[in-house]
């Protein structure tokens, strides 16, 4: 009686579109990514100027089209994420049906993400400065190894006298350009404006967009199928190129980063099951075997955007969501979630400044962790993008923006932990959130025994 009185009308689902994704599952595409990360890390090393088989720029030549499937698979998930986060949000909105239950739910969920983003950067702050990984690397032979030039600009720190301005900046006045240019805060602004003017209206007035807008989600989860059927491809192609590029010997030595960063997120992937585990009593076994195959498909994907359907699907069939909840918080949660990057943010920027023996104060943290948190929320739910933002976080602790050029080799598997933990957050937000309604309408019942 409880999650019928919260499911309200039973919106359009974006679980009929899994069949587009099973295919995946069933061929254990996580296996795949595995086998091509190790095969283009050995390609890399039979390509690179240690093994001198090919000369360097017959080898740049090769890993250049090696690497073209991977720059095709970024380009189509860039381009279908827009449509998708904006059509989901408007059509999760719709299906709550009323504002008291949009309050609530918002208001819930955007706690949660925040509280779970604050803590993940707590535990970021706390390994990078415990186990040091930058003391672990002879950063003397590792940037020799790399053209010390970046093509991503680091923005300069954002600072209180411009921030009434950034303010009114949230708002889309062009929402074209706010799409072109993909500031996912303006996109999902948008989308929740749009999605309470829908649920003001009337139904029969407001059923034809909501109509058109199913009909984009379907079109762009065809498009992700089809960007899915490189994803081996692309990690083999961009896996060779970069250890082509830097050699074998600089990827082993950023080893000890590397395990200090998947400690970071095994840290908080155990946060994310305590959390399920108090507030809604289910065993932390049963969740991870119900929620395995999204953080599985996460995991091989990179992007949270992509496997989005089917983590849906399996918060409503396997963790017993309502709809209409799971269809407002998950792709919500897929734009503003980012608890997996902020962390790896964080360990980035302080491995970099270890590396670089840039002594970093109390006050710099701080500043760090603010703008980790800050900067995560609103990010594309594409692969690659926390490369994009860590630049800002160099560049605020005096560290240039090239260096990520140090860490842009092992990202790869880095990027495929933090979305499996992005993942895993969405889902436990929805559980958590669901218990909470339950508890609350369980209280109101009472009192009016």
């Amino acid at each position: 009686m409880i999650l019928r009185a919260i499911r309200g009308l039973q919106p359009h689902s974006l679980k009929q579109l899994n069949f587009q994704l099973i295919v995946f599952i069933r061929a254990r595409l996580w296996l795949q990514v595995l086998v091509a990360m190790f095969l283009g890390v050995a390609t890399g090393v039979i390509l690179g100027p240690s093994a001198e088989l090919v000369s360097p720029q017959a080898a740049g030549v090769i890993t250049n089209w090696l690497a073209l499937p991977g720059h095709l698979f970024l380009a189509l998930v860039q381009m279908i994420v827009i449509p998708l986060v904006f059509a989901s949000i408007v059509l999760g909105m719709a299906a709550g049906d009323n504002l008291e239950f949009l309050r609530k739910t918002g208001t819930r969920v955007v706690g949660f993400f925040l509280l779970t983003t604050v803590v993940a950067v707590i535990i970021g702050l706390t390994v990078a400065l415990v186990l040091k990984p930058g003391d672990w690397v002879d950063s003397t032979a590792l940037t020799a190894q790399v053209e010390m030039e970046s093509t991503v600009e680091s923005p300069g720190a954002p600072r209180l006298g411009d921030l009434p301005d950034q303010l009114v900046e949230l708002i889309p006045t062009n929402p074209l350009k706010a799409g072109v240019e993909q500031n996912m805060m303006q996109v999902v602004l948008m989308a929740l404006l749009v999605g309470v003017a829908l649920v003001t209206m009337a139904r029969s007035r407001a059923q034809p967009l909501l109509d058109l807008l199913a009909s984009v989600q379907e079109v762009t989860m065809v498009v992700v199928r089809w960007a899915m059927f490189l994803v081996p491809f692309a990690v083999f192609g961009l896996l060779t190129q970069i250890t082509t590029r830097l050699g074998l010997d600089a990827l082993l030595g950023m080893g000890f980063y590397v395990f200090t960063v998947l400690l970071g997120l095994a840290l908080m992937m155990i946060v994310y099951l305590f959390i399920y585990r108090v507030v809604t009593g289910g065993g932390p076994l049963q969740f991870l075997r119900a929620a395995r195959d999204a953080q599985l498909l996460a995991f091989s994907t990179s992007s949270s955007a992509a496997v989005m359907p089917l983590t849906i699907k399996t918060a409503e069939d396997k963790l017993g969501i309502s709809p209409s909840l799971s269809q407002f918080v998950i792709p919500l949660g897929t734009t503003i979630n980012m608890a997996g990057t902020a962390l790896y943010q964080v360990v980035a920027t302080l491995f970099l400044a270890q590396v670089f023996q840039v002594d970093v104060g109390l006050a710099q943290l701080l500043l760090v962790a603010v703008l980790a948190i800050g900067a995560s929320i609103g990010s594309p739910g594409t692969p690659g993008v926390g490369i994009v933002i860590l630049a800002m976080l160099l560049g605020t602790i005096g560290i240039p923006a090239a260096g990520i050029a140090l860490i842009i080799g092992v990202d790869r598997i880095l990027d495929m932990s933090r979305t499996m933990i992005n993942v895993t957050g969405d889902l436990v937000a929805c559980a958590v959130v669901q218990q909470g309604m339950a508890k609350g309408l369980t209280e109101k019942d009472a009192g009016t025994v």
